[in-house]
C-alpha cells in the first residue's frame, strides 16, 4: 500500500485534437453549462493549447475549426449570446446581485458589451427598479433591515450598510433597506 503512494504518478497526456474531438468536446461543455459563444472558444483553445504543449498540433487550424463550430451553432441556436446574457441577468438580479455585479459578471463570461447593456435595459423595463428588487432579495437573504430577528434591535447598522456597500448597492439604497422599519412599506416600493 506504501508503494502505491510513493509511485510518482503519471501526468495524463491530452488526446490530439481534430475536428471532432472539438465538436465532442463542445457539444459536452454545452449540454453542462450555458456559456458565452466567446467563453466557448476560450474553453476550447485552452484544451488545444493543453494538446499543442504534447503533440504537433497546428493552433491556427484547430482555431480555424473553433470559428467554423462556433458559428454553426449560432446559426442551430445552440449558442445564443443574447438569451444567455438575459437569463444570467434575471438569475442574478434574483439572487439578489446589484446591476454592478451583474455588469461585472457578464464581463467576466465575455458577453459583448453592447448586449450586457441592452440585458440591463430589458431587466429594468420588465422589472422596474433593479437595484432595488436586488437590495431587497440580499437583506431577505442575509437577514438585514427589517428582516432582522423580531425583537433583535438594529445593533450595528454600519456593518449592514457596509455589507449593502460591498454588494455594489449604493449608499442612499443601502440606507433606505437598512433603516426600513415595514417590510410590506419596502416592498411595495417595487
Amino acid at each position: 500500500m506504501s508503494e502505491l503512494k510513493n509511485q510518482k504518478r503519471r501526468k495524463k497526456i491530452p488526446r490530439k485534437v481534430s475536428a471532432t474531438s472539438l465538436e465532442n468536446a463542445a457539444l459536452y461543455y454545452l449540454g453542462r453549462f450555458a456559456t458565452s459563444s466567446e467563453n466557448l472558444r476560450r474553453v476550447l483553445l485552452r484544451r488545444v493549447e493543453r494538446a499543442a504543449r504534447h503533440h504537433d498540433t497546428d493552433r491556427e487550424t484547430c482555431a480555424q475549426m473553433i470559428d467554423h463550430l462556433i458559428v454553426r451553432y449560432r446559426q442551430s441556436g445552440l449558442l445564443d449570446d443574447v438569451a444567455y446574457a438575459r437569463a444570467q441577468g434575471a438569475s442574478l438580479n434574483r439572487r439578489g446581485k446589484s446591476i454592478r455585479a451583474i455588469r461585472g459578471w457578464l464581463r467576466q463570461r465575455c458577453v459583448p458589451a453592447d448586449i450586457i447593456e441592452d440585458t440591463i435595459n430589458a431587466l429594468a423595463e420588465e422589472l422596474g427598479e433593479l437595484d432595488l428588487a436586488a437590495a431587497i432579495a440580499y437583506a431577505r437573504k442575509r437577514r438585514l433591515g427589517p428582516y432582522r430577528k423580531a425583537g433583535k434591535p438594529p445593533a450595528n447598522l454600519e456593518k449592514e450598510l457596509a455589507a449593502l456597500a460591498r454588494s455594489g448597492f449604493s449608499y442612499g439604497l443601502a440606507r433606505r433597506i437598512v433603516e426600513a422599519t415595514d417590510i410590506d412599506e419596502l416592498e411595495n416600493a417595487l
